[in-house]
C-alpha cells in the first residue's frame, strides 16, 4: 500500500458499531492515528457494506453482538475484499475459532486497549495476526484437525483390478467358493485376495470391506 510519494499510505478503515458512544469513542481516537484514515462510522453491517462499495476501504472494524459469527460471515462474502477486524471479542477458543473460520483477519479482545487497536488495524494491513500464544496453539490444532479431516478415506480405489473384482462379488454375497468357480481360480488365491482386501481397507471383515466399495 503505497502512495505516489512514495510512502506508506493510511489504511482506509471504517467502523460498524451499533452502540453510538462507542461508535463516536472509535471515530476520535482513529482520527489521531497518522497511520489509519477513518472514511466512516457506521451502525449496523447493511450500512457498512454499502459504504465498502461506495468508497475505497481496506479493514472494517465490526463491533460484535450476539450474532457476531453471522456478521461477520455475511460481510465476508459480500464484501471479501475488505479485512474485517472483530472488536469485543472473548478470547475462548470456540468464539475465536469460529470468527476465524468465518472471515476474520484480526480481532481485539474485550479488555484491549486503544493502542492494542491501533496494533492489530496495521497487523491485519501487513496479513500478519495478532493474538495471544494460547490462541495461535488453538489455531495450529485446528488446522492440523482439519488437515487430518480433508485425508481421503480407505475407499476400493487402492485396490488392484482383481481385488476389486473379488471385492463386487463379496459385495453380491458370493462365497470364496463361489468366487473362485466363477472366476476360475483357486481357492487359495480368492483367499491370499481377500487377506489383501481387507489388509489395503484397514477393515476387520467381509462385510465392511463391500460397505467401502461406496466411498
Amino acid at each position: 500500500m503505497e502512495d505516489t510519494s512514495g510512502g506508506s499510505a493510511a489504511i482506509r478503515v471504517a467502523v460498524v458499531a451499533r452502540t453510538r458512544l462507542y461508535r463516536d469513542g472509535l471515530q476520535r481516537a482513529l482520527a489521531d492515528e497518522p497511520r489509519v484514515q477513518l472514511v466512516g462510522a457506521v451502525a449496523d453491517v447493511e450500512a457498512g457494506l454499502e459504504l465498502a462499495r461506495s468508497v475505497p476501504l481496506d479493514s472494517v472494524l465490526i463491533d460484535l453482538g450476539d450474532d457476531g459469527t453471522a456478521t461477520v460471515r455475511r460481510f465476508a462474502a459480500a464484501a471479501p475484499n475488505v479485512r474485517i477486524i472483530a472488536l469485543a471479542v472473548d478470547e475462548r477458543s470456540a468464539e475465536t475459532l469460529a470468527l476465524a473460520e468465518a472471515g476474520v483477519a484480526g480481532y481485539v479482545t474485550r479488555d484491549g486497549s486503544l493502542d492494542e487497536l491501533t496494533a492489530t488495524v496495521v497487523s491485519v494491513a501487513r496479513d500478519e495476526l495478532r493474538c495471544s500464544p494460547r490462541m495461535a496453539g488453538a489455531l495450529l490444532r485446528r488446522v492440523q484437525s482439519l488437515a487430518y479431516a480433508a485425508e481421503p478415506a480407505p475407499g476400493a480405489d487402492r485396490l488392484t483390478a482383481r481385488e476389486r473384482e473379488i471385492l463386487e462379488l463379496i459385495d453380491a454375497g458370493m462365497a470364496n467358493k463361489e468366487i473362485a468357480r466363477r472366476l476360475h481360480i483357486e481357492l487359495a488365491t480368492v483367499k491370499n485376495h481377500v487377506h489383501h482386501i481387507l489388509e489395503k481397507l484397514g477393515v476387520a471383515g467381509r462385510e465392511e470391506a463391500a460397505a467401502l466399495l461406496e466411498i
